[in-house]
């Protein structure tokens, strides 16, 4: 676990690094969507995406497929949620959905006690 929160943590550090205007005129379309998955985020329309660039939508894509599946892992579910991170329901329909949704939300009631 400590393990996947390292490496979710790298990825949004990853994101400060370079902006997605930077990413845009790189082309690099699959770590823009991948950093837009593994953050929770919905995908991005595709008149967002076009006003970026000449958009790959299939790198996009894959991008955001393999970053939303990392972020929907149900073991850090609880500490997105203790962190305060809103959950958007981009897991909804994976597999581990429900238990996802109820780590997430013990996490969040947590984190609501605390304050």
């Amino acid at each position: 676990m400590k393990k996947l929160l390292s490496v979710m943590l790298l990825a949004v550090l990853a994101g400060c690094v370079n902006s997605i205007d930077d990413m845009a005129k790189a082309g690099d379309w699959y770590q823009i969507g991948y950093q837009d998955g593994v953050s929770g985020n919905h995908s991005r329309s595709m008149r967002e995406l076009s006003s970026l660039g000449n958009v790959n939508t299939a790198d996009y894509d894959q991008g955001y497929l393999e970053g939303v599946n990392e972020y929907c892992n149900p073991n850090a579910a609880y500490q997105i949620g203790l962190s305060g991170q809103y959950y958007e329901g981009v897991c909804e329909g994976t597999e581990d959905a429900q238990r996802f949704r109820m780590e997430w939300q013990r996490g969040w009631n947590e984190s609501r006690i605390s304050y």
